[in-house]
């Protein structure tokens, strides 16, 4: 089924045709995704800020829940791209909020590990509640078949561009 609705890629679409060479089937495509992504973006710090939480925190109280809630602040700032004194600051300020806890190991006194606290676990699961509410809506435009096949086009896509041709 072909949607007649007009929405703002076929104005953009329309004021660049005749002047630019592109295909206008993925111009709208790209665009419309580009788009998604900014709104599902700006809706998320919304959700976070409805939660009391900001962008940084959430993700790295995320990181150490999918880490079985447990990590060191290295392993943390490899895996958010942070330089340690970057990661020392973030790290301070969630331990000042009660989120996350430092912990000093038992067998080795120098090894430190970051832990999320029982708040924090709250804190990111609300979060996560309120953010999976966001997307359900967001898709519930589509009926669950067009969910599967969009799903399914979006992995194609993306295996093309992740594969190294």
């Amino acid at each position: 089924m072909i949607w007649r609705v007009e929405d703002s890629v076929d104005r953009h679409l329309a004021r660049w045709r005749g002047k630019a060479p592109f295909d206008e089937l993925a111009e709208g495509i790209v665009t419309r995704m580009q788009l998604l992504v900014k709104h599902l973006a700006h809706t998320k710090e919304a959700v976070l800020a409805e939660v009391g939480l900001q962008k940084f925190e959430f993700d790295t109280m995320h990181r150490l829940v999918a880490r079985g809630g447990s990590a060191t602040p290295s392993e943390l700032a490899a895996e958010l791209l942070l330089s340690p004194a970057g990661m020392t600051g973030r790290l301070d300020t969630l331990e000042r909020a009660q989120l996350i806890r430092r912990v000093r190991g038992t067998d080795d006194r120098r090894r430190v590990d970051v832990e999320l606290t029982g708040k924090g676990h709250d804190l990111w699961m609300a979060a996560m509640t309120v953010g999976a509410e966001v997307e359900a809506q967001m898709v519930a435009a589509l009926d669950p078949a067009d969910r599967e096949a969009l799903n399914g086009l979006l992995k194609r896509m993306l295996s093309r561009v992740e594969s190294p041709s």
